[in-house]
């Protein structure tokens, strides 16, 4: 049988090789490859439809990335046992594709399009999401679909001081710098990761190091598809009508009155859009008449928005001034408030111009963890971040639907920013969740999350290492000359407008975390670092006034927040604590008021006790020791009366722990009968004064805590001679005395 599919293969710095097989796998799919590394393999199919919706001017590209459980060889979790909704790791990963296609699309292609890449084997070290984009790429290239160059992504982490290229699971776990990069042959096009404090210079040097890699990558895909007749020839499309004399009388009347507005520098981003479209309404009651409307309606937005873009964009440039009046390099006015929501554990209001986040911390054990059972990632996650954009933060009047995706992706930005400087081990015994409501969004808001989660964490009393902020960085640029223009704090409009959206996190000595976004070609490494340079400067500022308002986490955490108690036990304590069927752990609950959980950590047991109120941790924490405690010689206890026998009375001093009390250890005076002294049921206060090493029997003294009368003088022990002629005398009448026979 004759080999099916075409291979192209190339090696990583570390040696291991990565297929790129097609025409064996969705052969009815416009393009479809499966790439493979190691034992991981990811299939990647794209179709786009012949022809583009009715006034459609933008790119509707869906893109969708799915972990199948049984590459692992696992089953789902829930009650249908099967794959449902994507996950917030593949959704993350979703945009990570979406962010490097839909920029090299032609501007004119608005046929609808669809990329499916799948998770179908997984092996222990090779992570898959490293490999997504060059599999949705190398779909598009061996197809016939309009897409102007390939393009890959690469994971580079720092290692022990050195760069790797797609790492593998173990190995991430000793990085201090993890980047997931994605490129063309002559560009970068999108950048997003987490780092602990890296120098602008390590993460630009990250970048780089990437970048040479991607272009092995690239340059793959070319050879494969230069294999693949289909390929060779892209369809042909026209999905834009046009008119170009009206385009011309938009440009003639628009341009002119769309630069006056811009240079007013009017800060009340719903004031200039009243403006701008004061003169799209004039330009229409001039020249359009009823009838023309309808028909010609969509043309003049779109040309209108093109001049808007092109005048907003020319006055930056030249006169090096923005929309809202601000200089390329000044952030907007900010002010903030701790403490503002008195029943939650930590709240801050974080505002920066027309953005506005409300963000609250809430605290909790280690039952409100959040699970994680994907296909590739098992787990727990003790610190969880949560990001709403709810319509009137811009003003609209729209449906609430669940969660959507760039709320997951800005919520995630954040997280990572902020997760370096928590604190960890005992220094944080909770489980940390944050939430951002974005009450008022003007671009940012992401940012605006970083620097009111700071605050909020620090309002709670979390002990961060150091506090972040964040900042969004933009870029114009000419294509026809060297003029650029950087820009901090970028608005909405800045960033819709503009050639790069690029946030940066980070403490007074470092990065945290990063996203960036280029959506124009030929982006050099100078522009890059001049604008990390200028994110920089910002972020400091920003700091600054964050610490205006809290310099230092709260230094007791609020009354209202659960205390957390944890004790280390024995292993071999561990069943003891819980009870047969969980019936003592469950009494412990009931009795104390306390909630306490127990598990099993690197040969010991930990005990975690969580409650608000302080006598209900210790009467938890003192039935738990009852348990738990080993009795030393030495040791004083309130026991209580279990049994009288003639010799003395067993004191149980500790649950399950029984110790005899001597009649002669009762008291200084001579007792004869110890019920005329004690009863079962009784309370009595004794000193443990010996334990057997062999038999581990407790022998216990109530005399040892009295005070001794004056002038007591301890009785003689019988010498061990007279003690052994009376066990002489006693055992030969013993032997001399005659036997009863029955």
């Amino acid at each position: 049988m004759s080999k099916i599919g075409i291979t192209q293969s190339f090696d990583l710095q570390d040696g291991r090789t990565i297929s790129i097989e097609t025409g064996k796998l969705a052969k009815q799919a416009d393009g479809s490859v499966v790439v493979k590394m190691g034992d991981t393999m990811l299939l990647a199919t794209v179709v786009s439809k012949k022809e583009a919706g009715e006034n459609v001017d933008f790119m509707p590209l869906t893109v969708d990335y799915r972990e199948n459980y049984a590459a692992a060889g696992r089953f789902p979790g829930g009650f249908f046992k099967r794959e449902a909704r994507p996950s917030e790791h593949e959704i993350l990963i979703s945009r990570l594709i979406d962010r490097a296609l839909r920029p090299l699309f032609p501007e004119d292609y608005h046929a609808e399009t669809q990329v499916l890449v799948t998770l179908i084997s997984l092996d222990k070290e090779n992570n898959p999401d490293s490999l997504a984009a060059l599999a949705a790429s190398a779909a598009l290239s061996v197809s016939d679909i309009p897409f102007n160059c390939p393009i890959s992504e690469s994971r580079v982490a720092r290692i022990d001081g050195e760069f790797v290229i797609n790492p593998s699971f173990s190995q991430m776990e000793s990085s201090d710098l993890e980047l997931m990069v994605a490129g063309s042959l002559e560009n970068i096009m999108m950048v997003e990761g987490e780092m602990n404090e890296v120098s602008e210079e390590t993460m630009l040097e990250a970048i780089k190091f990437a970048h040479e890699a991607i272009k092995i990558q690239c340059q793959a895909q070319i050879d494969l598809a230069a294999n693949v007749e289909k390929s060779h020839i892209k369809r042909e499309y026209c999905h834009e009508n046009s008119d170009k004399e009206l385009q011309k009388a938009i440009i003639e009347f628009s341009f002119d009155k769309v630069v006056e507005v811009a240079r007013q520098g009017l800060a009340n981003k719903h004031k200039r859009a009243e403006l701008f479209d004061e003169i799209k309404k004039s330009f229409i009651e001039e020249n359009i008449s009823e009838e023309e409307l309808s028909e010609k309606k969509f043309l003049i937005n779109k040309y209108f928005h093109d001049v808007m873009k092109d005048g907003i964009r020319r006055v930056m440039l030249d006169e090096r001034s923005r929309l809202d009046g601000r200089k390329l390099d000044e952030i907007r006015p900010i002010w903030s408030e701790i403490n503002y929501l008195p029943s939650a554990h930590g709240s801050a209001i974080f505002t920066r111009g027309e953005t506005q986040s409300l963000s609250t911390v809430t605290l909790g054990s280690k039952m409100d963890k959040q699970t994680i059972d994907g296909a590739v990632i098992e787990g727990s996650s003790n610190f969880i971040l949560h990001y709403n954009f709810p319509p009137f933060s811009v003003g609209e009047a729209r449906f609430m639907r669940g969660t959507g995706r760039r709320e997951i992706g800005h919520g995630n930005l954040a997280l990572r920013a902020l997760k370096p400087m928590l604190p960890t081990g005992k220094d944080n015994p909770y489980t940390i969740r944050i939430v951002s409501d974005i009450l008022e969004s003007n671009g940012s808001s992401s940012m605006a999350t970083v620097c009111a989660g700071t605050l909020a964490l620090m309002d709670a009393g979390i002990k961060l290492k150091k506090p972040v902020s964040g900042i969004a960085m933009g870029l114009i640029t000419d294509k026809d000359s060297d003029k650029y223009a950087i820009l901090s704090d970028i608005l909405g409009d800045e960033d819709h407008l503009g050639d790069m959206d690029f946030k940066v996190t980070g403490t007074r000595d470092g990065i945290t975390a990063c996203q960036m976004d280029i959506k124009v070609d030929g982006l050099s490494y100078d522009i890059l670092n001049d604008a990390l340079s200028q994110a920089k400067s910002g972020r400091l500022h920003i700091l600054d006034k964050i610490e205006e308002t809290i310099s230092e986490p709260r230094v007791e955490y609020k009354n209202h927040v659960p205390r957390i108690i944890e004790l280390v036990i024995d292993k071999s304590l561990i069943g003891a604590v819980i009870g047969p069927g969980g019936k003592i752990i469950q009494d412990i609950q009931k009795r104390s008021g306390a909630t306490v959980t127990i598990e099993e950590v690197n040969e010991t047991g930990v005990i975690e006790v969580v409650s608000p109120n302080k006598d209900s941790i210790d009467t938890a924490m003192e039935l738990i020791k009852a348990i738990t405690t080993i009795p030393e010689a030495g040791d004083t206890y309130m026991g209580k009366v279990t049994n009288i026998t003639t010799f003395g009375a067993f004191v149980e001093i500790l649950p399950g722990k029984e110790g005899l009390l001597h009649i002669s250890e009762i008291s200084y005076e001579r007792i004869s009968d110890v019920d005329s002294v004690l009863k079962v049921g009784d309370q009595v206060k004794v000193k443990l004064i010996d334990v057997d090493v062999k038999t581990g029997k407790l022998k216990l003294s109530r005399k040892a805590l009295l005070e001794k009368p004056e002038g007591y003088v301890e009785p003689e022990r019988p010498r061990r001679n007279d003690r052994n002629s009376r066990n002489d005398r006693s055992s030969n009448n013993r032997t001399s005395r005659p036997r009863r026979r029955d």
